[in-house]
């Protein structure tokens, strides 16, 4: 039975905004770990549905970078004009230039802020043994957030891989999957803020590693007891066949909280890039 929470800000000055929830669900991967590049692909995805679903990008994230390469494409062919064109030809070509220009211009800080950040996701996976979890914040800030997406993640040690493998698994396809079921069954996307806003990237893991510079330490980071987080705890296991089991588990409150971890000196570490989200429900066609 769902049961509707408050979404507000710190200090005053909220959104008044209400989002459903569910309370924390569990999503079973059938496997004994998640590699580097499965954790990257999933938390992606992730961050790829908080954007949409909060319609802070036109589209869905893959078909948005799709459509951004090409147009990039596009004005590198088109940079290589033709030696000769008739004039009717020449004002074509002249005003598709300006329009692919303009589409370029409108997404470009957006694009860039999305490589950004996920670029600086994949160097710190590559530097960890283990990571716990990853909060994605949507708001002015971190003290004043509208929404808050709790992923807790047991996934053991990882391995020798990269996160920078490009290879999509199977594995890493159904866990995200599983992962956007359990969240829009919380209710996520429910009610939105439809104004441009940013989207904020933590993980959570030992003090005693040395992240890369895009990620700053914040010992006892806590978001607003006002603002109720939609919690997902990605847990692996040996028993394939629970593959598709998703109940109710018991997580941490808030993100400050240490109960039940298994790194006892984790903490949370700031991602510097921000992703700002577009005013509207703009397209690049648009």
């Amino acid at each position: 039975m769902k049961t509707n929470t408050s979404s507000s800000s710190e200090g005053g000055g909220g959104t008044g905004s209400e989002q459903q929830g569910l309370g924390p669900v569990e999503v079973q991967a059938a496997a004994a770990a998640l590699g580097r590049s499965e954790v990257f692909h999933v938390v992606k995805e992730l961050v790829g549905f908080v954007l949409y679903m909060h319609h802070q990008i036109p589209s869905v994230l893959q078909s948005l970078e799709n459509e951004f390469a090409s147009l990039k494409e596009e004005m590198t062919e088109m940079t290589l004009q033709p030696a000769e064109l008739k004039p009717s030809d020449q004002r074509k070509y002249n005003t598709r230039k300006r329009e692919v220009r303009r589409r370029i211009k409108k997404h470009e800080k957006l694009m860039n802020g999305i490589s950004a950040l996920l670029c600086a996701l994949q160097q710190a996976l590559d530097e960890v043994s283990n990571i716990e979890g990853v909060v994605l914040i949507l708001g002015g800030s971190l003290v004043r957030p509208l929404f808050v997406y709790d992923i807790t993640i047991s996934h053991g040690a990882f391995d020798s891989g990269s996160a920078k493998d490009h290879a999509l698994t199977k594995l890493a396809q159904s866990v995200s999957r599983k992962a956007i079921r359990a969240l829009v069954s919380c209710g996520a996307g429910s009610v939105s803020y439809t104004g441009p806003s940013k989207l904020f990237l933590l993980v959570r893991c030992s003090s005693t590693l040395n992240l890369p510079l895009d990620f700053l330490p914040k010992r006892g980071f806590r978001y607003s007891k006002k603002v109720v987080p939609l919690q997902v705890h990605i847990k692996c296991s040996k028993a394939g066949g629970q593959g598709n089991n998703q109940h109710s588990v018991s997580i941490p409150d808030a993100p400050a909280s240490t109960s039940g971890s298994s790194l006892p000196d984790a903490i949370w570490f700031q991602c510097k890039h921000t992703v700002r989200g577009l005013p509207g429900k703009a397209s690049l066609e648009g």
